[in-house]
């Protein structure tokens, strides 16, 4: 059965719109966390810090497919509640078109800013560790054009009625990734650049199968067009998904002060121990992204169509959902965190620093799904800006001021902690903009 944006839709249709990306993105998160699993495993613990350094350069860089796609996402939706196909399939496609074109130029410029930006998060010039981290670097940097492509792709199988073909394609890509790790790791022995070939393999494969399929008549509502350049739309794509731009961009820079912070207190071990953490955290975290891609054309649709009962439905459902996956995912992380960080092979000091870790990291996922739909549904209502500043104050200026606090108080146990304490301050900033905006959205 088709679901289309029109919809009414019930707890039971909302779940099976939205599911489809839940799982695309958790299976997003799984290119980064196969590598992870076969570094640590047979490249050693050094290779694994090497990628945590150096990943979230590669994440900034990807970040403008989240941006316009988030962003272009919520603008397109919109337009089709209006009623207004044609214009709709005009700013897709200009959309996708800006951002290859944006890719090949970072790609171009990343490889020459990979030894400086190497040298300054890995805080050396020379040795195995900054080696791996420009090794690491320049592989995936070369796949940035895909990588950014099937980001933007992610959120434009939503907004076209297809996430389950969405879906089908980041599988695909996500188990092409697992195979080639096991073969260029585990089997040819290839360590780090093995690892980074196989997610450049996935990331080729997932950027480029969507454009066959949106460059012919395919049954769902978007598809690739002749466009003039609209420049305001591709500005207004940018403002709408200036929260989810930031959303990345801050967390890469808490991830360089995370490793700052903890290298000084547990030196690599300490860097190797927050990789995993962050690998297991990313699949749970993924699922609020997913809710928040599949949810988004709903809202913008219903936006565009002054459909404000439905509008209003639609929320009060999300915030429930949200809740409760809260409670299941933090009970699962507690109840499962012992094999979760046996997976990675680590030795016995760094497994008992991640185990900790992980049991204070988790406490956090009760919470940060509102502060991730908050931002995402003020993407959809097309207020970027209020977007925006939920994203920057729970991704960047919460986490930032508690990194430097909290370890004064309790050592590393502070650095776990302290995303704990940014996650409950962002709460309050989303209830307060939610309440504000309440009778001018309608929700």
């Amino acid at each position: 059965m088709r679901i289309r944006l029109s919809d009414h839709f019930t707890y039971k249709k909302l779940l099976v719109f939205v599911a489809p990306s839940v799982v695309m993105m958790v299976f997003t998160s799984v290119y980064s966390i196969v590598d992870g699993l076969f570094v640590s495993n047979y490249a050693g613990e050094k290779a694994l810090a090497a990628i945590n350094f150096i990943f979230p350069m590669i994440m900034v860089l990807g970040s403008i497919g989240f941006m316009l796609g988030s962003g272009g996402s919520a603008l397109v939706s919109k337009v089709l509640g209006e009623g207004d196909a044609k214009r709709a399939n005009e700013y897709f496609s200009l959309l996708v078109y800006f951002t290859a074109a944006a890719g090949v130029i970072i790609m171009i410029a990343g490889q020459f800013a990979v030894p400086w930006c190497a040298e300054m998060l890995s805080h050396t010039s020379e040795g195995e560790l900054y080696d791996y981290c420009v090794l690491y670097g320049r592989i995936l940097l070369a796949g940035q054009p895909f990588f950014i492509l099937q980001n933007i792709f992610q959120s434009f199988f939503v907004t076209a009625e297809k996430p389950r073909l969405g879906l089908a394609v980041t599988v695909g890509a996500g188990l092409m990734n697992v195979v080639l790790d096991a073969i260029l790791v585990a089997g040819f022995r290839l360590g780090l650049s093995g690892a980074a070939w196989a997610t450049f393999s996935s990331q080729v494969f997932g950027g480029i199968v969507p454009i066959f399929y949106f460059s012919f008549k395919n049954g769902g509502l978007l598809r690739f067009t002749r466009t003039k350049f609209y420049f305001r739309a591709i500005a207004k794509s940018a403002a709408n998904g200036s929260s989810e731009f930031m959303s990345n961009v801050s967390s890469s820079i808490i991830i360089m002060l995370y490793n700052e912070q903890i290298f000084r207190f547990a030196g690599e071990n300490g860097v190797a121990a927050y990789s995993a953490i962050g690998y297991v955290s990313m699949i749970f975290f993924s699922v609020y992204m997913g809710f928040a891609v599949g949810a988004t054309p709903l809202i913008g649709f219903n936006f565009g169509a002054q459909n404000r009962a439905e509008l209003k439905s639609l929320f009060l459902k999300c915030m429930v959902a949200v809740g409760v996956t809260g409670v299941l995912m933090t009970t699962s992380a507690e109840a499962l965190a012992v094999p979760l960080v046996k997976i990675f092979g680590l030795g016995d000091e760094v497994y008992a620093m991640t185990l900790r870790g992980h049991y204070i990291f988790s406490l956090s996922y009760l919470i940060s799904g509102f502060g991730v739909f908050g931002s995402a549904l003020f993407t959809a209502l097309n207020n970027g800006l209020v977007s925006a500043l939920i994203s920057f104050s729970r991704t960047l200026v919460f986490r930032v001021a508690a990194v430097y606090i909290f370890p004064l108080l309790w050592g590393l146990d502070g650095v776990w902690s302290s995303v704990c304490f940014s996650e409950l301050a962002s709460l309050a900033v989303t209830c307060i903009f939610v309440i504000a905006y309440k009778k001018k959205y309608g929700y």
